[in-house]
């Protein structure tokens, strides 16, 4: 099955085809660790999740690698370690709230089914690939020293802001940048700077004395050269991180190696909005993922309702948050949950349709709706839905036993409930009431039951396995 894929540099959708076909490499950028992460960030959590299933799917497990970094160097999180731990050493504050974050962070991305990628690595263990990094630029010429920082020079690109499709002169008319006496130009960005004495630091590149700390690009050329290599297959994150995020980090790193590119394929998934509105704490409707799944407009919504209500929307399109779409999601999540009620995935398969959806720039949406089709195959919604992060393994312990032959005490409940409903549809043949026994077939049909009407008048019945 061939899997296209939209590719933000070139703004086409293209078929995908690793750098090699031995291994699919994927980099993902990851929350910066200094509070609960919000809805905005689960959205591409959830879509490059769904992504790494598919390409696990279609290449086999342990041919993708996916990583998504965590980003522990950053002024909030200064700011927030030193608000909750002012009489400890700075550095000892930054690392207890980096870890009490990262483990929130792990627990709601949990709760919505999203598989742990296979490396999670922190900026602050990248500092010496950074360093590398800027010495090879400062060396090629690419970056400069001017008053303890460390900048790259965009001029010295041809290309820049190819991925962002705008020229340098179109990006130094309308810039937003700080203009500072150490700058040539205004749109060169900085690799390092010198920690203030209320910030952490390690020992700086290219001859400078004091203590330093990297800026933003750098921390994700790095990570992803080390676990990745010079160049990989795809490059993901929120459309917000197009300019300058990604585009800095293209310049960064293929100046540094010499490559035509960064990444093969660049995708990114589109904005996200909060009953119609853009989400900020000043208009008060900033939501947290652990809101959402504890308390928000009066109740806690499970975390296969919250991803459900994320896939429903094709992931390159806006997405707005409402109350009405976690909803109707959670109907959608009771009919799925009432199909597979006592399926068995081990005896499915996963749905071709829904597979060829998703292999087509993970139409979600479209995938959705096959698997919304295909009630009748339980074991096989079971199979998709579990593959697609909908379903947890716990979820089908009455199916698995009932396969085994164990019988719960659900199970017996079940199957008494079925066993009446048999009688009264025999009843209803008897007497003719063909609408009666018809309705009671189909009711029996949606619990899972088989029946089976015999020439001599008998029917026999089992819950599918």
């Amino acid at each position: 099955m061939e899997l296209r894929l939209f590719n933000t540099l070139t703004k086409e959708k293209e078929p995908f085809a690793p750098l090699d076909p031995a291994r699919v490499r994927m980099y993902v950028c990851g929350p910066t660790v200094y509070d609960f992460a919000h809805i905005g960030n689960a959205r591409p959590v959830i879509v490059f999740d769904v992504l790494y299933r598919l390409l696990r799917h279609l290449y086999g497990e342990g041919k993708v690698k996916y990583v998504r970094n965590i980003t522990d160097v950053d002024d909030k999180i200064n700011a927030r370690a030193a608000e909750e731990y002012p009489k400890l050493p700075l550095n000892e504050a930054i690392r207890l709230v980096t870890e009490k974050t990262e483990k929130q962070f792990h627990e709601d991305v949990d709760a919505l089914g999203c598989l742990r990628p296979d490396v999670e690595p922190r900026a602050t263990e990248h500092i010496g690939e950074m360093r590398d990094l800027i010495e090879r630029l400062v060396k090629s010429g690419f970056a400069y020293v001017e008053q303890e920082h460390v900048l790259f020079e965009v001029g010295k690109m041809s290309d820049y802001g190819k991925l962002a499709r705008r020229s340098l002169d179109e990006m130094e008319a309308g810039a937003r940048v700080e203009v500072a006496p150490y700058k040539r130009n205004p749109m060169d960005f900085v690799l390092w700077k010198p920690s203030k004495p209320n910030e952490p630091g390690w020992p700086s590149p290219s001859g400078i004395k004091t203590p330093g700390r990297p800026g933003w690009h750098i921390e994700c050329s790095a990570m992803s050269w080390k676990h990745l290599g010079e160049t990989f297959d795809i490059h993901g994150g929120g459309i917000d991180l197009v300019f300058p995020h990604h585009e800095n980090e293209i310049a960064q790193s293929r100046c540094s190696f010499h490559t035509p590119i960064m990444a093969k394929t660049w995708m990114h998934n589109g904005f996200l909005q909060v009953e119609g509105e853009k989400m900020s704490k000043s208009l008060g409707n900033f939501v947290t993922i652990r809101e959402l799944l504890t308390d928000w407009k009066g109740r806690g919504w499970p975390g296969s309702v919250v991803r459900l209500a994320m896939l429903k929307t094709h992931y390159r399109q806006p997405l707005d948050w409402t109350t009405d779409r976690l909803v109707e999601s959670d109907v959608q999540m009771g009919v799925l949950k009432n199909t597979v009620r006592i399926a068995n995935p081990d005896r499915g398969a996963i749905i071709p349709e829904v597979v060829a959806a998703l292999a087509d720039d993970l139409n979600s949406h479209l995938a959705l709706s096959a698997l919304m089709k295909r009630g009748n195959d339980s074991n096989d919604v079971a199979k998709t839905g579990l593959w697609l992060g909908l379903f947890k393994e716990e979820d089908f312990k009455i199916g698995r036993d009932h396969a085994a032959g164990i019988k719960t005490a659900v199970q017996e409940a079940l199957e008494k409930v079925a066993s009446d409903l048999v009688d009264a549809r025999n009843a209803a043949r008897a007497n003719k009431d063909w609408k009666e026994s018809d309705r009671i077939r189909d009711e029996l049909k949606a619990m899972g039951v088989v029946i089976k009407d015999n020439k001599d008048g008998t029917t026999t019945w089992e819950i599918a396995r």
